[in-house]
């Protein structure tokens, strides 16, 4: 049966009330610990890897991982995957970032000609990556999404900047100085957001370690479960594909998604996407690679769907079906 729920399409009626799986906001602690993001509020002073090593000991896990470096001087947004999360760190090193800034000029300028400048760079720029960097120094285009003002202060401009991941924003300040023909330098930065992940959903280490005391204290794991989020929420910005329970333990194994395995899907699919493919339950089973779009997938009786370039959920959570 083919319909539409808003953008929504059903290429067959399904039912979810399965014995296997777990609705991913049902999970408890141990579950959560192996498939869950903390989002740490960086502070200023340690490196990315030593605030995820403390995550890994706090909790007391073996694996972890982060989602972009940020310079030690660097504080804010820092979502910590835990346990299988880690093999989504890839798409949140990916996403769109937001930093709020200070750029410093070296002189006075003229508020039009500051403001026609931060208009002139949103876009697509080339940045070569500086000499104290981690990649290769070769021009590469990133695009700035937005570059707004929040306070302008003498020669200290306070400034939201929102761009794809590897915008060097100390770079992007020095070129401002030279348009301005006045010299500039960066002075301060924080991350506010990496993909989903916002500020205002960010947790200190420090309250992420007396949630686990508490925890331990009260016999209470909802304390702690509170401070970590299921990792499905990084996969919001993908395209989904719904499969029956029957189909799901074949790509636990790698298999491609064949037509006849689709539930439902979302409309707007292009051949070629990266999608996110879910359980009825909302689980996430793997990351992959479309090979029609979303109207010859609602056709189609046979044919590969999509090739799977990461797969997510453990193999014997859903039972085997075929002989």
């Amino acid at each position: 049966m083919n319909g539409s729920d808003g953008d929504i399409l059903y290429k067959s009626k399904d039912k979810t009330s399965s014995r296997y799986g777990k609705k991913p906001e049902d999970r408890n602690l141990n579950e959560l610990l192996q498939k869950g993001i903390v989002n740490i509020d960086k502070p200023r002073g340690p490196t990315s890897h030593e605030v995820t090593s403390w995550v890994k000991k706090i909790l007391g896990i073996s694996k972890a991982g982060h989602s972009g470096t940020l310079d030690p001087n660097v504080s804010g947004v820092l979502p910590v995957t835990l346990g299988k999360a880690t093999k989504l760190v890839k798409l949140l090193m990916t996403s769109n970032k937001e930093y709020v800034c200070t750029l410093h000029l070296q002189k006075d300028v003229p508020k039009n000609d500051l403001m026609r400048v931060l208009k002139e760079y949103e876009g697509i720029l080339y940045q070569k990556p500086p000499v104290k960097s981690a990649v290769k120094r070769r021009v590469r285009t990133r695009k700035i999404h937005y570059l707004t003002p929040i306070e302008i202060e003498n020669k200290d401009v306070l400034m939201r900047v929102g761009c794809d991941a590897g915008t060097y924003i100390r770079k992007l300040c020095y070129d401002m100085g030279l348009s301005l023909g006045c010299g500039a330098s960066m002075e301060e930065l924080r991350r506010t957001k990496t993909g989903v992940f916002g500020e205002e959903s960010t947790i200190r280490l420090q309250d992420l370690l007396d949630a686990k005391v508490f925890s331990i204290e009260e016999n209470n794991e909802d304390i702690l479960k509170k401070c970590i989020v299921p990792y499905e929420i990084v996969l919001g910005p993908l395209k989904k594909i719904w499969i029956k329970d029957t189909a799901v333990e074949a790509l636990c194994q790698g298999s491609m998604l064949t037509a006849p395995g689709v539930s439902k899907l979302q409309s707007g699919i292009s051949k070629g996407d990266t999608v996110a493919i879910m359980t009825l339950k909302n689980e996430a089973v793997a990351v992959s690679e479309t090979q029609m779009n979303s109207e010859e997938i609602l056709k189609k009786d046979k044919d590969i769907v999509a090739k799977p370039l990461t797969v997510l959920m453990e193999t014997g959570t859903y039972p085997r079906t075929w002989n």
